[in-house]
């Protein structure tokens, strides 16, 4: 399950659908343009809490899955610890691998 996550996520990644690093985030949370946020299971409890406070402000899920390597390597990038999905339907795919579903595609 873990890998088909990954795999919609650089499905997002190349169709230019995901935000990376916690500025850009914050930044288009506030613009309301996430429809997922996905932090990795290493980030702080902090930022944790902190990210948990924002979804829950703009009634957006949150995944905590993988490492900082796993997510980074899945978008490209490197050292990134929350990554933003902007397409809702990568964002219901992945919501429908975690419930035990599969996706799409």
């Amino acid at each position: 399950m873990k890998n088909k996550i990954f795999n919609l996520i650089g499905l997002a990644t190349r169709a230019g659908n995901v935000i990376a690093g916690s500025n850009a985030c914050e930044n288009a949370l506030k613009m309301r343009k996430i429809k997922m946020l996905i932090i990795s299971e290493e980030a702080s409890e902090k930022t944790k809490k902190n990210y948990k406070f924002y979804a829950e402000k703009y009634n957006i899920p949150i995944v905590i899955i993988g490492t900082i390597e796993e997510l980074s390597k899945a978008i490209g990038q490197k050292n990134k610890v929350v990554i933003g999905i902007k397409d809702i339907n990568i964002a219901k795919g992945i919501q429908k691998l975690i419930n035990g579903g599969e996706a799409i595609g």
